[in-house]
């Protein structure tokens, strides 16, 4: 069985800041554009995203600290929980005992029944929550949903998703009763950060660093897309900030053009010491910078 906080290295009184953060940390060096080809670090970091996917949300975590991993399944239903552990303390003394019971707990949930009930009924839906990966939420994918029964159903992620967004899947909710119909899935969508892009509507967004040289003299770089790296063009006398755009390696939406990707360039100064014919040319190349300013 799976501990939630030990899989994101927290402990069980971290702060929601802490548990972000450990997240995100995890989520850098873990992901699959980090660390590609490694399947190790490929399921350790769905553990990641689906321990956060809980821990992260105020209310999930309480239901986990309270009921464990059973809170976390789909269809998990809180309020009957609680009144079969009532029911099972002995907490007796008719209905009018068990708590949460005038809250819509159904009690042919609890009880098995369904008969005498009214005829032909409709199953319950079932509400349940995934967390993808960025890239199947831009360009599409699939993610497999294991329910407490064994059963087993695969979710198409539509592209272009985002978080909060909800996926209904007609007949695949509680079964019906009396010969109703059952009940649909109600699948709602979380998207784990991505370590490098950003998305703003259909559109991505990645920061690029540039050598000095390449700034002033321009050259072909690599700029990393959903699809792995393409070599770009970087103009003469390219200034820190400009933005290069590839048109249609944004997020894919059905009936909607591809949004593009915007590569953010920056000037990166090389780390550790400069030898003094280096440290000569940046001189002149200021000496020049002075002349233009006058």
């Amino acid at each position: 069985m799976s501990d939630l906080y030990r899989d994101l290295g927290v402990s069980k009184t971290a702060s929601q800041p802490e548990i972000k953060k450990a997240y995100r940390k995890l989520a850098r060096e873990l992901h699959p554009d980090a660390k590609p080809d490694d399947a190790e670090a490929e399921e350790r970091f769905k553990r990641v995203s689906q321990a956060y996917e809980t821990l992260g949300d105020e209310e999930k975590r309480k239901l986990y600290d309270e009921f464990g991993e059973a809170s976390t399944r789909p269809g998990f239903n809180h309020e009957a929980a609680r009144a079969r552990q009532a029911w099972g303390r002995g907490m007796g003394g008719g209905f009018g005992g068990m708590p949460g019971m005038g809250g819509g707990v159904d009690l042919s949930d609890l009880f098995g029944g369904g008969r005498g009930f009214g005829g032909p009924r409709k199953g319950r839906d079932i509400h349940a929550e995934i967390t993808t990966d960025f890239r199947s939420a831009a360009l599409g994918g699939e993610r497999d949903l294991t329910f407490q029964d064994g059963r087993r159903i695969t979710v198409r992620i539509p592209a272009g998703v985002e978080t909060g967004n909800t996926l209904r899947m007609r007949g695949q909710g509680g079964p019906g009763r009396e010969g109703g119909p059952a009940g649909d899935l109600r699948v709602t969508i979380v998207v784990a950060p991505h370590p490098v892009f950003r998305r703003e509507g259909l559109d991505l967004h990645v920061d690029v660093p540039i050598t000095v040289g390449e700034a002033v003299f321009g050259g072909k770089i690599q700029v990393p897309t959903l699809d792995g790296k393409l070599k770009v063009t970087v103009p003469e006398r390219t200034q820190s900030q400009k933005k290069l755009r590839l048109k249609g390696k944004g997020v894919h939406r059905k009936g909607k053009p591809p949004g593009n990707l915007y590569a953010h360039l920056f000037i990166h100064i090389p780390e550790g010491e400069l030898d003094e014919d280096a440290l000569q040319a940046v001189r002149v190349l200021e000496g020049a910078y002075g002349e233009s300013a006058g």
